[in-house]
């Protein structure tokens, strides 16, 4: 049973467009449902982490309102970073999804029970992972990785209560 999802940012949660203001500043843009969906999984018990190879304050922001515990910017060993993380929540790798889209990804992918790519992924890694999705990143990819888990694990009822 999937018990954790591991989510990049550039690429996954987010299309992988920066914007930069004339003063320099940063920002990206999230998807709502994708949110939503990361908060309907908590609330069923489950569990959620930010691994992403950049640092950056928008993510913290977004991390913080989503309820996201477990935040890991500037990373280069994402498998490294997770497995870490496993051994605090007492988990093992078979009960981890991941989604990632780019060759950064690829070990933590190769690793986990259950991996995932969004449809605009780099196509080596979409020969990779498990289930590639219909929606590219930043367009619903991760919504629609947790409702693909949520179907296959039987959790519909369980998701959908708080809400219905």
């Amino acid at each position: 049973m999937i018990e954790l999802i591991v989510l990049d940012v550039d690429g996954c949660l987010t299309d992988g467009t920066i914007f930069y203001t004339n003063e320099g500043e940063a920002a990206k843009a999230f998807n709502v449902r994708d949110g939503f969906g990361i908060v309907c999984w908590q609330k069923i018990g489950k569990k959620c982490a930010i691994i992403t190879g950049k640092s950056s304050k928008f993510v913290e922001h977004r991390a913080k309102d989503l309820g996201i515990k477990y935040v890991f910017q500037g990373v280069q060993d994402k498998l490294g970073v997770l497995k870490e993380l496993l051994k605090e929540l007492n988990l093992e790798l078979h009960n981890v999804a991941a989604i990632g889209d780019d060759t950064n990804d690829y070990k933590q992918l190769k690793s986990v029970g259950w991996s995932f790519a969004p449809a605009d992924a780099l196509p080596f890694i979409r020969t990779q992972v498990k289930t590639v999705l219909k929606n590219s990143g930043g367009r619903g990819a991760v919504r629609e990785m947790i409702e693909t888990i949520v179907d296959e694990e039987n959790l519909r009822g369980e998701f959908e209560k708080p809400w219905l």
